[in-house]
């Protein structure tokens, strides 16, 4: 057999565009997720790669594209398990359709889309998900609903395939297959605690902007490559995908201005990502008027389909169902409209070929969606029972990183929290900060950026007006640590003003004069008498809110300074 070099260079630099788009996708879903999850959507994009690279040539490359099993389209052997007999054709790919790749190049592109299908799934199920659970459910996917949906669709000898349902790139087999099993398992774990009362916003756009531009650059290869070859149907599928996706861009973010007024960087993220599944199964069946109404319509359509979700409760958390199944859906059934036999496949409705293949689509449509519904409801099902599928409440809260993962994603609110200012080359960041002499060793800080964030607000907001002023003068002494004041004086430092020679550490008994109240002369109520600022100063007596501690000094033990007489 003849292999054409150019088009097995092609397809092979095309399958590695494919794989790039799997960490681009990490990125793109990272971004929105709050920060204490990010590392965990990252890290089930990553292990997804590893796990279905694995399954793919092992079985389900087998089932996906091997012999047909008893000639009814429904599935294939296990002739190729463990790719086996490689130098032997694909089946069903002869005469015009006949390939000019080596089989293992074929192999290998066509594991590049397998990894990012259940990949998408992710996006759905967002911040609730045990790591162990969503392994499960991702191994038996993969077999169990990928596997045959390619079949029927991909393969020449599928069912779909001979119906005369035309995907180019995945419409169906990827974006609705998984759009649906997204919405199975959104439904399956239940809402995110707290949604939709508390915001959720993303917490690094800037991410999701890259992980986007990541996917439009390798988009090129999972729609051009999907010609197996260099070709004219390959520039066609690329000009195509470039086209439809422009065009939703500015689809969504004009949906956007009219609906509130203003076009965010997300909704132009999302819009572009739109074109691409829109255009997916369209781009080698259509011309570039046909892909720029695709894109424009998809753009629309899916920015007004996110809304859809809060209508039924239904907590799709990053919008798989409202991109992906509607874009997948409507890109699908627009090649019953905008279809032509001059760019490839047959004419749709617009161009006099009937109602046919609109019908062909919506069958293909109908039959994906139902079966991936059902089929991933029912492997969530079986994994909840048997080892569990979403973390529990405390887990939850803490976030998937650390209750998950043990790590976090950034480390900045460490160092905000203590109000350190570390010059840069003073020491390794990544070492820890060793306590000496004159500094005292810093608390563990358990509590996340945002945590930490919200936390001081509420602070600020009980201490009024005079809390910075309190906050200056109380780090100031703290920072100069115990030990450094000067002995020079009799209370170190201090002002000079005159102290009472009988001074009591904070306890119980507190002295006459706070528990007489106000004494005249004082100028506060019940706070010991005339001495008492100095005697606060120096953390030596508590506050005077009769016995109870103010809450920013409860966890804050105080040392006596040197000089300071103590009695026993």
């Amino acid at each position: 057999m003849q292999y054409n070099s150019g088009d097995t260079a092609w397809v092979l630099a095309s399958a590695a565009l494919v794989l790039f788009m799997t960490p681009g996708l990490a990125f793109f879903y990272g971004g929105m997720v709050r920060t204490k999850n990010v590392l965990g959507m990252l890290m089930q994009n990553y292990v997804v790669i590893g796990l279905v690279s694995v399954i793919w040539v092992l079985l389900s490359y087998s089932l996906a594209f091997g012999v047909d099993l008893g000639g009814h389209g429904i599935i294939g052997t296990l002739h190729f398990a463990g790719l086996a007999h490689m130098k032997q054709a694909v089946p069903g790919y002869s005469g015009p359709i006949a390939q000019t790749i080596p089989p293992l190049a074929f192999v290998v592109f066509q594991m590049m889309f397998a990894i990012i299908t259940p990949a998408l799934i992710t996006g759905s199920t967002a911040d609730r998900l045990k790591f162990g659970g969503f392994v499960a459910v991702i191994s038996l996917w993969a077999v169990l609903v990928y596997a045959p949906v390619a079949h029927w669709v991909f393969s020449p000898t599928g069912w779909l395939f001979k119906l005369g349902a035309e995907d180019f790139a995945g419409g169906t087999v990827v974006h609705i297959n998984a759009g649906m099993a997204g919405i199975a398992l959104a439904i399956l774990v239940g809402r995110r605690r707290g949604w939709p009362k508390e915001p959720m916003p993303p917490h690094a756009l800037p991410l999701t902007l890259l992980g986007a531009g990541i996917l439009w650059f390798g988009w090129f290869g999972f729609n051009a490559g999907s010609a197996l070859a260099a070709n004219q149907l390959a520039a066609q599928a690329f000009v195509n995908t470039n086209t439809a996706t422009a065009a939703a861009l500015l689809g969504w973010i004009a949906t956007e201005k009219l609906r509130s007024g203003k076009s965010t960087t997300l909704g132009a993220a999302s819009g572009a990502v739109a074109g691409l599944v829109a255009i997916t199964p369209a781009c080698g069946f259509v011309n570039v008027i046909g892909a720029t109404v695709i894109g424009l319509l998809a753009g629309g359509i899916c920015a007004l389909a996110t809304s859809v979700k809060y209508r039924f409760g239904l907590d799709d958390s990053l919008d798989v169902g409202a991109v992906h199944l509607v874009g997948g859906v409507t890109g699908a059934l627009l090649i019953g409209f905008f279809g032509t036999s001059a760019v490839g496949g047959a004419d749709g409705l617009f161009y006099g070929g009937g109602l046919g293949l609109l019908g062909h689509q919506a069958v293909a449509v109908a039959v994906v969606a139902v079966f991936s519904f059902v089929v991933t409801f029912a492997i969530g099902k079986l994994v909840d029972v048997t080892i569990g599928l979403r973390v529990d409440e405390t887990a939850e809260r803490e976030g998937l990183d650390t209750s998950q993962h043990a790590e976090t994603a950034y480390e900045l609110g460490l160092v905000l929290a203590r109000g350190l200012g570390v010059s840069s080359g003073a020491r390794d960041s990544s070492a820890p900060a060793q306590p000496t002499a004159t500094t005292p060793a810093a608390p563990r800080l358990e509590r996340t950026h945002e945590a930490h964030h919200r936390h001081r607000q509420a602070v600020q907001a009980r201490r009024g007006q005079g809390g910075a002023r309190r906050d200056r003068r109380r780090r100031h002494d703290r920072q100069r640590g115990p030990g450094l004041r000067t002995p020079a004086r009799p209370h170190g430092g201090l002002p000079g003003r005159r102290v009472h020679h009988r001074l009591r550490a904070q306890g119980p008994r507190r002295g006459p004069g706070h528990r007489r109240g106000r004494r005249r002369g004082d100028r506060r109520a019940g706070q010991g008498g005339p001495h008492w600022p100095d005697r606060r100063r120096q953390g030596l007596v508590g506050p005077g809110r009769r016995g109870r501690p103010r809450a920013d000094r409860r966890a804050r033990p105080r040392r006596p300074l040197a000089g300071a007489r103590i009695p026993a």
